[in-house]
This record gives C-alpha cells, sequence and structure tokens, in this order.
C-alpha cells in the first residue's frame, strides 16, 4: 500500500452532494507533553512526536500510547524541540521514519533531518540527510512531506532571522527538497542546493494532494497564510506579507516574481498542522484542507474548488474547546485527529459523525 505523506493523503474532489452530519468529538488521551507531529501509519495506528524527544504510538480506539524512542540528543529550547516526521511511502517493505530536530551542536543550536529503521518495536540506525539548518527559539518550521515521486520537502523557518529568508545561499526559510537517501534531486531549481522555495517566514503546516503542495505559513503581525508551493518560487517574506498590497510589496513582487498566498489571515492566527479531507464521512468537509490554528485555538475548514486552486470558504469548528491545535490527521476511514499544544496534560482528539 501506498502512503503519501503518512496521513496526508490525496484524493479526487467531490463529485456529489451527501447530506451533512453532526460531528462528535472525544479526548482520548491527555497525558501528552507539547505534542507536534500526529500522523497515520500503516499499522493503523497514530504515529507521534512530542518535543522534548519522545515518539510514540496511539491506539486510534483507546489512545492509549506505545513508546517507541526517546531521543536523548533532542534540545527542547522555546519553540524547538523534536518536530516533523513522516513515515516511508512503502513502509511495509522499507520501515524507514524521518523526523526533524533540534540539538546542541558545538553549542550553536541546530536542526538536523534524520532517517530511522523501524524494527517492529523501536527506531534504530539514525542516519543525518540534512544537518547545519540553523535554529532558535522561534521559527523553526519544521514540518515534513513526501511527495508521490517520493521526494522528502521540509520547510525551514527562518530562525528569527528574517533576512536569510531571502538569500538563497542560506536554508533558513525555505522549503527544502531532497532524496529519500539526502542526496540532492538534479531537477532542484539549482541541483546543488536543497532549495525549492524560498521567502517563508515559519511554514508549520505541508499537505500534498496528489502532486500539489499546500503550505500554512505564520505571519508576523499580519497575513498568516495558505500556499501553494511551487518549484523555484519566491514567496516573499520578509519583503511581502500577504498579497501584493503596498506600493512597496507591489514593486518587490514585479522584480522578483512573488507568489501570492491563495488566502490569508489578518489579525494573525497562528496556522500550524494541515490534512486534506475527502472521505465520505464527513460530507460537508469533502475537498477541504483542515488545518489546526494555535492562537485561535480552533479548527478550520478551507473549502477548495474543484481545481484546488481557491480557498471558497473557511468554517470555523470547536474553537476554544481544546486550546491550542498544534497538528491534524485524517485517517483512512475519515475520522479526523487533533493534539493539542498547551505544554501541560495536552490532548489526543478524535472527531467523527455523531452515531
Amino acid at each position: 500500500m501506498i502512503w503519501v505523506g503518512a496521513c496526508k493523503k490525496s484524493g479526487e474532489p467531490a463529485t456529489e452532494d451527501l447530506a451533512d452530519v453532526e460531528l462528535s468529538a472525544k479526548v482520548l488521551n491527555q497525558s501528552l507533553t507539547f505534542p507536534w507531529e500526529v500522523l497515520w501509519g500503516p499499522d493503523n495506528m497514530l504515529w507521534l512526536t512530542e518535543r522534548g524527544g519522545r515518539i510514540s504510538k496511539a491506539d486510534p480506539g483507546t489512545g492509549a500510547l506505545t513508546p517507541l524512542l526517546n531521543i536523548g540528543e533532542v534540545k527542547s529550547e522555546g519553540e524547538g524541540g523534536l518536530l516533523g516526521m513522516v513515515l516511508h511511502p512503502d513502509f511495509s517493505t522499507t520501515p524507514e521514519v524521518f523526523v526533524a530536530y533540534n540539538y546542541d551542536k558545538n553549542g550553536v543550536y541546530t536542526e538536523k533531518i534524520v532517517k530511522y529503521t523501524y524494527n517492529g518495536t523501536t527506531l534504530i540506525n539514525p542516519v543525518v540527510l540534512l544537518d547545519n539548518i540553523a535554529a532558535s527559539t522561534i521559527h523553526n518550521g519544521c514540518r515534513l512531506a513526501i511527495s508521490p515521486d517520493k521526494k522528502l520537502f521540509i520547510t525551514s523557518g527562518d530562525a528569527s532571522v528574517s533576512p536569510n529568508a531571502q538569500n538563497l545561499s542560506n536554508i533558513s526559510g525555505k522549503i527544502l527538497r531532497i532524496n529519500l537517501n539526502g542526496s540532492i534531486p538534479a531537477d532542484n531549481p539549482n541541483p546543488a542546493s536543497p532549495v525549492w522555495s524560498y521567502g517563508h517566514r515559519n511554514a508549520q503546516g505541508l499537505v500534498f494532494v496528489k502532486d500539489r503542495l499546500y503550505s500554512s505559513e505564520h505571519g508576523n503581525t499580519t497575513d498568516d497564510e495558505i500556499n501553494i508551493i511551487t518549484k523555484g518560487k519566491n514567496f516573499g517574506w520578509p519583503n511581502v506579507e500577504g498579497f501584493c498590497n503596498t506600493t512597496a510589496e507591489q514593486s518587490f513582487c514585479s522584480s522578483n516574481g512573488v507568489q501570492e498566498p491563495v488566502f490569508a489571515w489578518t489579525p494573525t492566527i497562528a496556522p500550524s498542522g494541515i490534512d486534506y479531507y475527502n472521505h465520505t464521512r464527513i460530507p460537508q468537509w469533502r475537498n477541504s484542507l483542515l488545518l489546526a490554528v494555535l492562537k485561535g485555538n480552533v479548527l478550520i475548514q478551507l473549502k477548495l474548488d474543484d481545481a484546488g486552486n481557491t480557498v471558497t470558504s473557511a468554517t470555523e469548528f470547536f474553537k476554544t474547546t481544546y486550546g491550542r491545535l498544534r497538528d491534524v490527521c485524517v485517517s483512512p476511514e475519515g475520522r479526523v485527529y487533533l493534539i493539542t499544544s498547551d505544554g501541560s496534560k495536552d490532548k489526543l482528539v478524535v472527531i467523527d459523525k455523531k452515531e
């Protein structure tokens, strides 16, 4: 079975009208500490990371945790620590797990991408795929996704040095693309660089819908964004926030070929993980991005047009019900799982149709 970005899977836009269903939600576990990633595994378990360094599996019915690994090298500082994770698309034959985390490299706070092998019990044989990504107490990215053609995409934040996002010789403030063995694909914009797109501030959501890549990105005081990521494009930060509105922004956009977002929020909401929903279980959510929101403490449904180029509506669910939401995961059966990010008794929540 092929798993595209683990829980982050693609599908066809909805073409039939089905009646809306009433939703229910249930807390499965409330013993987590700053969880960062939740994804669906081919073993029908939820795979989780926590910023302190722990990787676990959770039973999607009971929430019971099975620890897999605690990475001692992880340094959780501010918003940093153990962050994104994704499983190999052919996990049954190639049981590899890719993670992003921050650590102390000779006194310098640094981020790296590491591949582990799952032996059925724990994660072994760490292989560093990419190192020397600047880290900080803020703006680390770092969400991972694997494309249908099996390339690893990585969001790197600007690590609180905003000009680096426009510097193509620096891998901060970018979306990066590497092969699953850590090498650089020959068809990258620069075959000597992992940079795929640039001008990003702090993208914390990433999902493929077929071969289209969507990201969610934190703005500064204005313009949180949803972007469609395109090879080699400049997304503007720090010279442009959101759309090319002001005279200065319009000039920069024209000179630098800036790609504008498909949706933006002002005031900011602090968008984090996203997933794509296209299941009949909750018909009203079909052909939508689901977005976990931190500042707004809410799950937002972003309905897409049939082409996937435009957000046609944004609808809020469970506002202030569970706290800051870090990530969202859609199961193959159409259930939706959320993780919170409050730091004390963080929750794993399941959303389903009411029976």
